[in-house]
């Protein structure tokens, strides 16, 4: 996320939260995140003080604070976004929204989602740069942001998330499925990972369909892994789904779309050259994209079934 963009988000989300200060029917609740995590942290930090009462959004009322961006949250099942501005006499305002997702796992795949910059050491996983501060732990999701840059503005972010993260005091784990991923005992690395839940966001990272061909919901844990290889990159596909009877029919809803030319092989040479080959196993399904050949596709595939199968599963 470049520098500009980052403080024309900040500035866009100060304006939207001003205006939600004139919104009557959005009311205070004691029940939100910041009063489970009272006052330690509500309070002055380096001349920023808190202004008002924080404001409280469910999954219902979210798009009054935010428009497009509250399909990520909503895809990770949040709960509560509670969110307060910091003023200081003649500098920038101070903006915090935490979120409290469904689990432990959603707060780790919101995060992890758009994670890109320098970690922070604050919470269970932080990033920190231009302005804004990302970070997760427990259930709970965390940004701070100033309007505008500066050593100043920037170092009482950081103590702010610091205060904020020692009163959340639950922890949580990462999702598990990330573990199923191959990696070292491959002859290729994995580059990157993600957590996913909706298809909307696994298209961000490597367009599949515009349909929900896979079936992805709030209750189906994915992954998505990219390999580098030397002539380019490999991606795979891991979905966990509540039962084997829905992987099935995943399975079979991926096939007649996406290689309907396929019949009832698991494999298939695509438009551009390369391979896609899906498998299952329980109610795992296993998709390898873009390989060089197939027998480099299947080869992904049973790596990851081998690992499924040491876990039990």
């Amino acid at each position: 996320m470049g520098f500009i963009f980052r403080i024309l988000k900040a500035t866009t989300l100060c304006i939207t939260l001003l205006t939600c200060l004139a919104i009557s029917n959005i009311a205070f609740s004691k029940e939100g995140v910041l009063m489970k995590t009272k006052a330690s942290w509500l309070s002055e930090v380096k001349g920023w003080s808190p202004i008002g009462d924080p404001l409280l959004y469910n999954p219902k009322t979210i798009f009054q604070y935010m428009d497009g961006a509250a399909e990520l949250y909503l895809a990770f099942n949040i709960r509560e976004l509670t969110t307060i501005r910091f003023e200081k006499p003649d500098k920038p305002s101070i903006i915090v929204e935490m979120y409290e997702m469904a689990s432990s796992e959603d707060a780790y795949g919101v995060f992890a989602f758009e994670q890109q910059d320098p970690d922070a050491a604050i919470g269970q996983g932080s990033e920190f740069g231009g302005g804004l501060l990302r970070f997760w732990k427990g259930r709970t999701f965390v940004t701070i942001f100033g309007e505008e840059p500066g050593q100043d503005i920037e170092a009482a972010i950081l103590i702010l998330g610091r205060r904020i993260a020692d009163t959340i005091p639950e922890t949580g784990n990462p999702p598990r499925i990330l573990r199923y991923l191959p990696d070292t005992a491959l002859s290729f690395s994995k580059k990157d990972a993600w957590f996913l839940r909706s298809h909307i966001h696994l298209n961000q990272r490597f367009f599949i369909a515009r349909a929900n061909i896979l079936m992805l919901a709030p209750d189906v844990d994915a992954v998505l892994a990219r390999y580098e290889i030397e002539n380019g990159r490999v991606h795979s596909l891991l979905v966990c789904y509540p039962s084997s009877d829905k992987a099935k029919t995943a399975l079979a809803s991926f096939k007649n779309a996406y290689m309907p030319d396929a019949g009832t092989f698991s494999s298939v040479k695509t438009e551009n050259g390369k391979w896609t080959s899906i498998d299952r196993t329980n109610n795992f399904v296993i998709v390898v994209f873009d390989a060089p050949d197939e027998f480099f596709a299947q080869s992904l595939i049973r790596a990851t079934k081998d690992i499924l199968i040491k876990e039990g599963l």
